[in-house]
Order: structure tokens, then sequence, then C-alpha cells
């Protein structure tokens, strides 16, 4: 089976003074050290909520340093568990943004051929033996 598997980032950045360059400098930061060889990974902001449900930015600057919420969202092809889907999103994704916290947010079941119906429908259109063979 595929999985889409969206990880949560905590990017750290430095010398920002407004919430929104700090999403800027974050998204780009993150994009050179996934690319070239993550680049089908997609990235976007993250979300936060304060504990009364009201939404909050996702960076939180204080002394022109900030940490930047960011969403990582990737397809992991031929899995046998959702579980497997996210350990491997996590150690590719983690290999590359060294020293940057990560969270499993969500493992999605793609939609698409799974091996159990493949082979189900094989089965179908197996010919028996006894079929091929002539009793006269």
């Amino acid at each position: 089976m595929d999985c889409r598997v969206v990880v949560e980032a905590a990017v750290p950045v430095y010398d920002v003074e407004t919430e929104d360059e700090a999403i800027r400098i974050a998204i780009a930061k993150t994009g050179e050290m996934l690319n070239p060889d993550l680049n089908y990974v997609e990235i976007s902001m993250g979300s936060r909520t304060s504990p009364g449900g009201e939404e909050l930015v996702p960076a939180f600057v204080a002394a022109d340093e900030a940490l930047v919420a960011l969403e990582l969202e990737m397809t992991v092809f031929n899995v046998e568990q959702e579980e497997h889907a996210s350990r491997i999103a996590r150690k590719e994704i983690g290999q590359r943004l060294e020293n940057v916290p990560l969270k499993i947010l969500s493992v999605e079941v793609l939609p698409g051929d799974d091996d159990e119906e493949a082979s189900d429908a094989d089965d179908d259109d197996l010919i028996e033996f006894d079929d091929l063979v002539d009793d006269g």
C-alpha cells in the first residue's frame, strides 16, 4: 500500500523581526536542506492553536529569533503498515533536517491497487486444471 505522511517540523530561524519573515526564511531553509534528494516533499506552514482554541501564527519570534511550525508531506510507497510509512518518512526527512524536532501528524492510506485486492482478482481469472483436461 501507499501512504501520505504529514510530519510537523519545528524549524529555528535567526535574525528575523516579523513572523512573516520567519515563515518565509524557514520554508526556504527547509527547502534547501531537503533538495535535491527529497524534492518531492511538500512544505507548507503548520498550524498552531492556543489552549483556548484560538488560531495562532505558525511562528514565535523572541529576541530576533524564531521557531516556525512547518508541515512536510510526502508519499511513501509499497509499505505493509501505516506505522512503517511513518518511520520511513521520519527517517528520510530527519536525515536531512539535522537538529530539527519532528512529529508525525497523520498517515493516510492512499486509494489504489492493494496487493490483497490484486491477488483476489487474479484468482478469479485463473483457469482450473480440470477445465483444461478433456475427460473423453
